[in-house]
């Protein structure tokens, strides 16, 4: 089990001293090798769930088991370090390092982490990159590739340091049709690998590419439903 969140409970302040409860009690498991699709309007929870399994973000109540590892028992420090050798994260905006090039935005995730060997670092970039058929863009600025080469890039960034888990937020939101499918068939071939993936996402293709689809509402999953070979396909 990968992902193992029991009666999660998560709210913020609002102007007024009012509060939004954004979780409400979530209990959702996650084997290893699954690729789950989280699907929800605006507002439902979505990206808190992604941002809590990430340890980005701190459960009020409840407890996030990730990897093994109970979140709510980690300092900041051992937080960040739990996270860059456990979790890829791939946002909807990319979020490339604008100053550097494609190639080194990949290996600067490596330096942080310190789990890659410094000498075989530039090498693995470029393997990865050629992985999501962008190593010709290696030596250029992330400003010079289209939004589809900056999502591929960001994948292979998400997967610099080898975590099991890669968590992905509207990843195909900003994609063209053509683009969000081939997007998508990278994310399949890499759970066929053994990755395990949590996807936030308002696709319909890449929820029905996924083996299961949770939908959230005002934060509670109001279903969670193994998506059929039929549909699959």
């Amino acid at each position: 089990m990968i992902i193992a969140l029991d009666d999660v409970q998560r709210s913020y302040a609002l102007a007024g001293g009012t509060a939004h409860r954004a979780l409400r009690g979530v209990t959702l498991r996650v084997e290893a090798g699954e690729q789950v699709a989280v699907l929800g309007k605006s507002g439902s929870g979505k990206s808190t769930l992604l941002n809590l399994v990430a340890g980005l973000d701190r459960a009020d109540g409840g407890r996030v088991q990730v990897a093994g590892t109970d979140l709510g028992s980690l300092s900041e420090d051992a937080m960040a370090r739990w996270r860059g050798r456990q979790v890829g994260v791939v946002f909807q905006f990319f979020q490339l390092l604008p100053t550097l090039t494609v190639a080194e935005n990949l290996q600067i995730a490596m330096d942080l982490v310190g789990q890659v060997p410094r000498a075989e670092r530039p090498r693995r970039a470029l393997a990865l990159l050629d992985r999501v058929d962008v190593a010709d863009q290696a030596s250029k600025l992330p400003a010079m590739l289209s939004g589809g080469q900056q999502q591929r890039v960001a994948i292979a960034r998400a997967l610099a340091n080898d975590p099991p888990l890669l968590l992905a937020d509207e990843p195909t939101g900003n994609l063209d049709t053509e683009t969000a499918a081939a997007v998508t068939e990278l994310f399949s071939s890499l759970a066929r690998e053994g990755k395990t993936l949590l996807l936030v996402t308002h696709d319909d293709t890449l929820a029905r590419a996924s083996q299961r689809v949770i939908r959230l509402r005002d934060g509670e999953i109001v279903s969670d439903e193994r998506v059929t070979t039929a549909a699959a396909a």
